[in-house]
């Protein structure tokens, strides 16, 4: 998502950055991830105790926290089928993204970037604090460190999902001329921060509730099975990863009691407040609404202005809503309750993801929903897929599949299910096809699209095109649907700041 723009020129941002690096390695207010969060901050300089690092942990959940209660965070998700935003009002950066068309001064682009940075700066700060630290706890020291590196290496493979090559700081001091690194260097740091991850976490972390707020030994192996897919599709097309990413699926699958983890029986339940810890997520954001720590990507954001006061942000494509498999998850996925067909202000179908379940969150911008950074769910489709494309598509492989398409049915996902079970046929493209059902809404799909160089059959003004005549497509694609435009630009703030980060001199 490519379009270059380097007409605007910041020439007083290099004081900007300064400030802001500074900024960043000074303490700050942040928030714990328990449900009546607690403040706490990012403590400077060496640590002299198990209590500074936890508290410097903590502050980056608060940082995170700030980050991804908003939209911009996801921003990505409106490259996909799925999800499409609104075709005027103030959406022009998620429409640029929606349309392929991502400029290099997509504001929502940098904000997301200085966010994210600026999180990967403090957890360097908090590793760096705790070298050298001496405690009677060494189980709770290696436990802090564990998380920190999962923390570091989740924020660069979201950025690297959304970038392609991106720079990898790992120092508190700012690298004013730090350049981007391959894509091998990209992933393969990722790799050892969540192998480092899976060494240090325990299985279960102590003290928290369901969902993984604080991540354990499963919640690195889910997201490395995550990264290993990715590296087996393109830009890299590392075939041998697809075995990887099997087998440390299969790690999670065949643990997943001692982790916390299940899939819910009813999908309905997943998107309800009340269930906003559960053990169907591997690692959760968490916020608390009352604590004016609440989450901003939901509720009236996925209505339009006519119905429920909406904010017009993110709603559901047509076609994706016209092709996708009638029955009780389709049911869980939109609101099917609403006449959307007759909305007056864009006629699009709305997210139960998004806006919720009927009458279960209040018409506002904020909220107490968590954000399921990755399901079980995903763990079991990226075990089916990888396993089928590794070419080892095993009895186990086939079961993990089924239990998803049974929950889709409504029926017990742990019994078999002659009706719903496919037991032959191409494994990993059924798993790929099953993701697109199970996870639209979820900022997802276009990564998966990505991965598979299916972008064009996916996103052709063709295959968006609603089936009703009565409806147009809200906002057909301007972009290139080629692999040279799959990955949105550095922002130019950046590059002008910093040439070494410009992908033409790389």
């Amino acid at each position: 998502m490519y379009t270059k723009n380097k007409t605007l020129k910041y020439l007083s941002s290099k004081v900007s950055l300064v400030v802001t690096l500074i900024l960043t390695l000074m303490c700050q207010n942040c928030a714990d991830l328990d449900e009546d969060p607690t403040t706490s901050q990012l403590a400077p300089g060496q640590f002299t105790s198990l209590e500074d690092f936890d508290l410097g942990v903590t502050g980056v959940y608060g940082k995170l926290r700030t980050a991804s209660q908003w939209t911009t965070f996801f921003v990505f998700g409106w490259a996909g089928d799925d999800i499409t935003t609104h075709r005027a009002l103030n959406k022009a950066p998620f429409r640029e993204y929606d349309q392929m068309n991502v400029s290099s001064d997509n504001p929502r682009s940098l904000s997301n970037w200085n966010d994210v940075y600026s999180m990967i700066r403090a957890v360097n700060t908090v590793i760096e604090s705790a070298q050298g630290l001496s405690v009677p706890d060494q189980e709770g020291y290696d436990r802090l460190l564990g998380e920190s590196h999962f923390l570091r290496g989740t924020l660069f493979l979201h950025m690297t999902r959304i970038h392609g090559r991106i720079p990898l700081p790992l120092s508190s001091a700012p690298d004013f001329e730090i350049g981007l690194a391959t894509q091998q260097e990209v992933y393969e740091q990722v790799e050892r921060d969540l192998l480092l991850a899976e060494s240090l976490l325990p299985d279960l972390y102590p003290g928290v509730i369901a969902g993984a707020p604080r991540p354990n030994k499963g919640s690195a192996q889910a997201i490395l099975s995550r990264l290993y897919l990715n590296w087996a599709g393109y830009p890299l097309k590392d075939n041998t990863k697809y075995t990887e990413a099997a087998d440390v699926a299969k790690k999670v699958i065949d643990n997943h009691p001692a982790h916390g983890f299940e899939l819910l029986s009813d999908l309905n339940d997943l998107w309800k407040v009340e269930n906003r810890f559960n053990s169907e997520s591997v690692w959760t954001i968490a916020y608390s609404n009352p604590s004016n720590l609440g989450n901003r990507k939901y509720g009236i954001l996925g209505y339009p202005s006519d119905v429920e006061g909406g904010w017009s942000e993110t709603f559901a494509e047509v076609r994706f809503f016209e092709d996708f498999p009638e029955g009780p998850r389709k049911e869980a996925t939109y609101r099917t309750d609403l006449d959307w067909k007759n909305f007056q202000d864009q006629v699009q179908p709305i997210f139960t993801k998004i806006a919720g379940p009927q009458g279960d969150l209040p018409s506002q911008w904020s909220t107490d929903r968590n954000d399921f950074y990755m399901r079980y769910a995903e763990v079991l489709l990226n075990y089916a897929e990888a396993s089928g494309r590794s070419g080892s598509p095993t009895a186990e492989a086939w079961e993990a599949l089924n239990k998803i398409r049974r929950r889709a049915a409504g029926k017990p996902f742990n019994t078999p299910d002659p009706s719903v079970d496919l037991t032959s046929g191409d494994l990993g493209e059924l798993a790929f096809t099953e993701r697109k059902w199970e996870f639209a809404g979820e900022y997802l799909r276009y990564n998966d699209l990505v991965r598979m160089e299916r972008v064009a059959d996916a996103l052709s003004d063709q295959a968006r095109t609603p089936l009703d005549p009565n409806i147009s497509l809200s906002n057909p694609v301007v972009g290139s649907l080629s692999p040279d435009n799959y990955f949105a630009p550095i922002p130019q703030i950046e590059i002008d700041l910093n040439p070494n980060l410009d992908p033409d001199n790389n």
